[in-house]
């Protein structure tokens, strides 16, 4: 009776497959400020931020790279294998909501990311001076930028404004706020105030609307009247001249 032989088993096999699992036991892990997942990082405008990224359980050297949102940060020679820093400075308003990614060179899928949140007080910005003819309709536009956002209110000559029902309308998204007024009247001329709100300070910005008086029309329909008067009289004074006329010719 033929004897069942176990398949050969290569050599070295044993050893490959326990380097194999203790490579996964012990995988390679980043921590990015002592944060070990993504995080987000709160900070204020002007003082600079450093980030730290180092590589844990690592047998041999390991080249990390940083990225600034999809960009690649530059980083010197010595500042690349098993740590890695980079300084943001000055922080900015740019660098509100920005991401900034450590990334294991051989395998990007290990990485570690932080996203700044930058808070900083209102700051106001939009056309000062508006002119415009009395009936016709107007726009001011407070651009605010803030974080946290800001809640805006609107002042006319330092009471709060009274919002008429379809003349005046409020438009607000995170970074504009707008008060269109319709047909405006003298009695709108005057000084508004955008007043912005926030828990890091109030902004304020003053729009001064003058009201003008109408431009009189153009009587096209005057004009045209005028026009059809005039070449019909003289079409009648060349018919009425005709006889003299070819006498001429």
């Amino acid at each position: 009776m033929a004897q069942r032989r176990s398949p050969a088993v290569p050599y070295g096999a044993p050893v490959l497959a326990i380097s194999f699992l203790a490579c996964v036991a012990t995988g390679l892990e980043l921590s990015v400020n002592n944060h070990a997942a993504d995080f987000t990082l709160s900070t204020e405008l002007g003082p600079p931020i450093s980030l730290s990224c180092l590589v844990h359980n690592s047998s041999q050297a390991e080249e990390l790279l940083w990225y600034r949102g999809n960009g690649q940060v530059g980083l010197k020679d010595g500042n690349k294998v098993n740590i890695s820093n980079i300084c943001i400075s000055p922080v900015n308003e740019s660098d509100n909501g920005v991401t900034f990614t450590c990334k294991l060179a051989r395998d990007k899928s290990v990485q570690v990311s932080v996203i700044l949140d930058v808070q900083f007080p209102p700051r106001l910005s939009g056309e000062e001076t508006l002119h415009v003819e009395e009936d016709k309709d107007v726009t001011l536009t407070c651009n605010s930028k803030s974080n946290p956002q800001a809640r805006p209110a609107w002042y006319k000559d330092n009471h709060s404004l009274t919002l008429q029902q379809n003349r005046h309308e409020l438009y607000q998204s995170s970074e504009v706020f707008r008060l269109s007024i319709r047909r405006v009247q003298k009695s709108d001329n005057g000084t508004y105030t955008c007043v912005v709100e926030s828990p890091l300070g109030n902004g304020t910005r003053d729009f001064h609307l003058i009201v003008e008086d109408k431009k009189p029309v153009f009587p096209k329909e005057a004009i045209i009247a005028a026009v059809v008067v005039v070449t019909i009289t003289i079409l009648f004074g060349i018919v009425a001249r005709k006889d003299k006329l070819f006498k001429v010719w």
